[in-house]
């Protein structure tokens, strides 16, 4: 399910537009201070939509507090119209710009349209659920509250399988075949090799992600 994080200062405007984004099926949660934000889980929302003018942290601050660990669209919600404060929130990461006051069925249209155009990119980034472990699926890295973690070319390959399939039980035979192919030479006992290795770098980074299912096999959970 989609999840949208909106925060702004004032509860008739939450009020407004968590019921609206939920009548299209979107899960939305609403804050009432960017203070109140609990930074290592901002990941798990897929767009961010923010009020410019609060008191406690405004709406730039926190943008460009969050946004380089924040790979999804943030929209603003402000009264401001001058051109130099809509340009300076789209330079700081801003992606789009909602001026209040607004009709719902606009930010329903403009949520949407950015969430579409979110759907049809090729994202870089895979991440946990979390936030705290991140797969660099260009460069094939995975990275644990940011620090890289040394993984061999097939413990990669299997971290990648499980998390992209999260919640999904894979046999040992099954992730030997996804991972080393059907004509692979090794024998599908050495995924429990691989498994326990990658379990000590992980939880020596301080995560234990790969669950056991006994009798059956692994997932990520």
């Amino acid at each position: 399910m989609i999840k949208i994080l909106v925060i702004d200062d004032e509860e008739a405007i939450l009020e407004l537009v968590k019921r609206g984004l939920e009548k299209e099926g979107f899960a939305v949660d609403t804050l009432t201070s960017a203070k109140k934000v609990d930074v290592s889980k901002l990941r798990q929302y897929n767009l961010l939509i923010l009020d410019v003018m609060m008191p406690d942290i405004d709406g730039f601050t926190f943008c460009k507090k969050i946004r380089d660990i924040f790979n999804a669209p943030i929209l603003f919600l402000t009264a401001k119209t001058l051109e130099d404060e809509v340009l300076y929130g789209l330079g700081i990461g801003g992606d789009d710009y909602i001026t209040k006051p607004f009709r719902i069925k606009e930010l329903r249209a403009r949520v949407k349209a950015h969430l579409r155009r979110e759907s049809r990119e090729n994202h870089d980034y895979l991440f946990s659920e979390d936030g705290n472990i991140k797969f660099d699926l260009s460069a094939k890295k995975l990275l644990v509250y940011e620090k890289e973690i040394p993984l061999t070319h097939s413990e990669y390959k299997i971290c990648e399988l499980l998390i992209q399939n999260r919640g999904h039980v894979f046999s040992r035979e099954q992730i030997y075949e996804r991972v080393f192919g059907f004509y692979g030479e090794s024998a599908d006992n050495t995924i429990v090799v691989h498994v326990k290795n990658i379990r000590v770098k992980l939880s020596e980074a301080g995560v234990n992600p790969i669950q056991t299912v006994w009798g059956i096999g692994y997932k990520w959970e």
